[in-house]
């Protein structure tokens, strides 16, 4: 199964378009946002994607936020997200504490582990987990960046935004 993986989009309605644009060509199956959407209107968008996402810091208006998960039948997954996809344990957390994402890397209960938050992109083998950073979707003036997980073969492919 292929997944979509998102992070840091910051209000960049654009990049955010092109990373659906993206998605929606690979044909992924499931999109996985790791938090700071920021406002409200950048939710929309995703609509027609099977959505899962988390709170980041730079989260405004959460409640509006949830509502407009709620409008594109996306699921919405609060601070952190346990998931099983085609058979792989799965953590979505924004990053935002640098000792709590370490522990999800190192605990082993996960084989992924996507985070998002320090803007960096990043796949590390750590133990039997995978940890992924897709980077930032927004790019503020650096590269943007999203990514795609083979689930299978636990491939990792990054994605340039324009």
């Amino acid at each position: 199964m292929l997944l979509g993986l998102i992070s840091d989009s910051h209000d960049h309605v654009p990049h955010i378009e092109q990373a659906v644009n993206i998605f929606k060509q690979r044909k992924v199956e499931v999109v996985l946002h790791a938090g700071d959407f920021c406002s409200p209107f950048t939710v929309p968008p995703f609509e027609g994607l099977s959505l899962k996402g988390v709170f980041g810091n730079n989260d405004g208006d959460h409640y509006l936020l949830l509502q407009k998960f709620d409008a594109i039948e996306a699921d919405h997954l609060g601070t952190f997200g346990a998931l099983e996809i085609d058979g792989r344990r799965i953590a979505l957390y924004h990053g935002t504490d640098a000792p709590v994402t370490a522990a999800l890397e190192q605990c082993g209960n996960y084989d992924v582990v996507i985070s998002g938050h320090t803007h960096e992109r990043k796949v590390e083998m750590i133990g039997s987990t995978l940890a992924i950073n897709p980077g930032m979707a927004h790019g503020f003036g650096d590269e943007a960046t999203v990514a795609l997980l083979d689930t299978e073969e636990l491939d990792v492919e990054f994605v340039s935004l324009d």
